[in-house]
């Protein structure tokens, strides 16, 4: 008997053998594995009509590049299953989409059913925008193309499926959970030629080691992330805190 999975990502790409590896390895290849999670490669040339399966052309207007061709994608896009639970995000993976953030993966996981669209070359045929629902971007630099992008944010959704992880309460405290960085982490040997672990962190005081996090991570965001704390949620005690660091900048 074959279980329904709570999240499914299907991947349109020109160049299916780039997934093999990190697929089959790590939290990707347990979450499939599992049955929590079902994701396809969608290879884009079985949905081509000339003997050469060619996903990509010269744009129209002269200039250099290709261009990734809609009739592929289109094609490729009207053979998938219907959504899980009827919902389903198609979504092109540009640099002129809204930047993705932790808040934004929560929301995506949310349709259940991803399609991860990109182009790679010069870009894609424009006309592919008007069949897509979402337009994100992972950072503000520039790839050979879309793939690695994809990689991201398959990785970024498939750990928040409930039972993937073995431990939720680590990712909930990841960095970026609660719009902060996360602190330190320290492990054996205590001492490591004279770098030595924090002493709070080997005295078994549950709530001074809490604390001791807590302050580190608001330390380590001021100093490298400070415009994360405009927007964070914070305790008038870790405001404090962050006064007491020279923080000024929210009133």
């Amino acid at each position: 008997m074959t279980t329904t999975p709570e999240l499914r990502i299907s991947i349109l790409t020109g160049f299916p053998r780039m997934f093999e590896g990190p697929l089959d390895e790590g939290m990707l290849r347990v979450a499939q594995k599992m049955g929590k999670v079902d994701i396809r490669i969608v290879h884009l040339r079985e949905f081509t009509e000339d003997v050469h399966r060619t996903i990509d052309d010269s744009p129209y207007g002269g200039g250099p590049g290709m261009v990734l061709k809609i009739e592929p994608v289109v094609r490729a896009l009207e053979s998938l299953p219907p959504p899980l639970d009827g919902r389903r995000e198609v979504v092109l993976l540009t640099p002129q989409g809204e930047r993705l953030d932790q808040k934004g993966v929560r929301t995506l996981l949310e349709a259940k059913d991803v399609v991860l669209v990109f182009g790679r070359y010069k870009g894609i045929d424009d006309r592919i925008r008007e069949f897509v629902t979402r337009e994100i971007s992972i950072g503000d630099y520039i790839l050979s193309g879309g793939e690695p992008a994809a990689l991201i944010v398959a990785d970024a959704l498939t750990r928040l499926v409930p039972g993937v992880l073995g431990d939720m309460e680590s990712a909930e405290g990841d960095s970026f959970e609660r719009t902060i960085l996360d602190s330190g982490y320290y492990t054996r040997p205590e001492d490591f030629r004279g770098l030595k672990v924090p002493e709070v962190y080997l005295s078994g005081h549950h709530k001074r080691i809490e604390e001791a996090r807590r302050r580190d991570a608001l330390l380590r965001t001021l100093e490298r992330r400070p415009d994360l704390l405009e927007t964070a949620t914070l305790s008038d005690e870790e405001v404090r805190w962050l006064r007491a660091e020279g923080w000024e900048s929210r009133p």
